[in-house]
């Protein structure tokens, strides 16, 4: 499977992974365009690709930064870095709305252990 389309897929799935957050988490909410070319299915493509761009980019960059928090509380603050960057997603896009920190908290929690899930279930590692 090419690069491309195994990335392709890892936004598919990480559009309905946002879906079921935003389903489960009342204050997480994805204004969808229905008048937009695909619908509100086309929403939640645009604001998986922007996390995925955000998760990519500035990801190991907070990460790196925040390594001493992360081993002084055992890994726990990656819950915090995940929430931040949920929030840098919601502040780039008119479409996501993240009602606070601590729903931020809960959304990133979600989104880290269903992709978790789904990188279990679904081929999408590239194989060395």
């Amino acid at each position: 499977m090419s690069t491309v389309v195994r990335f392709a897929l890892r936004v598919v799935v990480l559009a309905v992974i946002i879906y079921v957050v935003t389903q489960l988490v009342s204050g997480i909410t994805v204004v969808g365009n229905t008048e937009g070319t695909f619908g509100e299915a086309g929403t939640y493509l645009w604001v998986a690709l922007l996390f995925a761009i955000v998760n990519t980019i500035v990801g190991p960059v907070v990460r790196l930064l925040s390594l001493p928090f992360v081993v002084l509380t055992l890994g726990l603050f990656l819950l915090v870095v995940n929430a931040a960057l949920l929030g840098i997603t919601a502040a780039i896009s008119d479409r996501l709305q993240v009602d606070g920190f601590w729903t931020a908290v809960v959304g990133g929690f979600l989104i880290a252990v269903f992709s978790w899930v789904a990188e279990l279930l679904l081929p999408l590692k590239v194989k060395a």
